[in-house]
């Protein structure tokens, strides 16, 4: 920090296992990824290659070498996963991994039906080549998933190995765990978390508004994905009460 202010909430040092900000890129050149990773790279714990982004990106191994060379791990968006699998090259999608010098992967079924057992064996069989991330939710805004689904497949996927799970949102942040006006489904969030542990999630959450409660909701180091490159700055700020939108909530009264 370039001065001292009092009364900011301490933020978990890196490597975190809990505060962590995942940002989405969505087809960074690498001088972009330079100048992102030049301001942003201390507030950025892992980047996600959004979707299938990473088969059309040109010079991708020397990207991910920029990101490698500033500490962020990387991983290629659940889309790509779910590309893979149904066509039935889940094998090259693991060689994919390794080709890369990846240490991450995300497992999701937000675009193809996949029974839950199904995709506990996917990650299972990812957790011992790389750490998982399990998205859970469907990106299908008209597909209403109940509180007490999201609990028991949250649930299924941690104990299946992986590291973390998503609550889906998407990029726009309009379905899953929002409305599609991008309003918090308030009851379902707090219902999730009287049974999975807020450090086990990583709520997507694209926009202000969304960062903004969930911040409110879980304190400074919450777990919070799907942010743009740009508003990772902006989001640490909001984190340690210096926007206008948390700056009352962490100051002692």
């Amino acid at each position: 920090m370039n001065y001292t202010i009092t009364q900011i909430p301490e933020r978990t040092a890196k490597p975190r296992q809990n505060g962590l900000t995942m940002v989405m890129d969505k087809g960074l050149s690498i001088r972009q990824v330079e100048d992102f990773l030049s301001t942003s790279a201390d507030y950025t714990d892992i980047v996600k290659l959004g979707w299938a982004t990473s088969f059309v990106t040109p010079n991708l191994t020397e990207k991910l070498a920029v990101y490698a060379s500033a500490g962020i791990p990387v991983y290629f968006g659940g889309t790509l996963f779910e590309a893979f699998v149904a066509r039935n090259q889940f094998d090259e999608y693991r060689k994919l991994i390794d080709k890369y010098k990846l240490s991450y992967a995300e497992v999701s079924d937000g675009s193809i039906e996949m029974p839950q057992d199904e995709k506990c064996e996917y990650i299972r069989t990812l957790a011992q080549q790389v750490t998982v991330l399990s998205e859970v939710g469907s990106k299908d805004e008209a597909k209403i998933i109940p509180p007490y689904k999201w609990i028991k497949l949250m649930q299924a996927e941690l104990e299946a190995g992986a590291w973390k799970v998503i609550g889906e949102a998407r990029e726009g942040g309009n379905v899953g765990l929002f409305r599609a006006s991008g309003e918090v489904r308030q009851g379902l969030v707090e219902e999730i978390l009287t049974q999975i542990p807020a450090e086990s999630i990583i709520w997507e959450a694209p926009q202000k508004a969304q960062q903004v409660w969930f911040v409110k909701l879980l304190g400074a180091n919450v777990n919070l994905g799907n942010i743009a490159p740009h508003e990772c700055i902006p989001l640490e700020t909001i984190r340690l009460g210096l926007r206008g939108d948390t700056f009352s909530h962490f100051l002692n009264s």
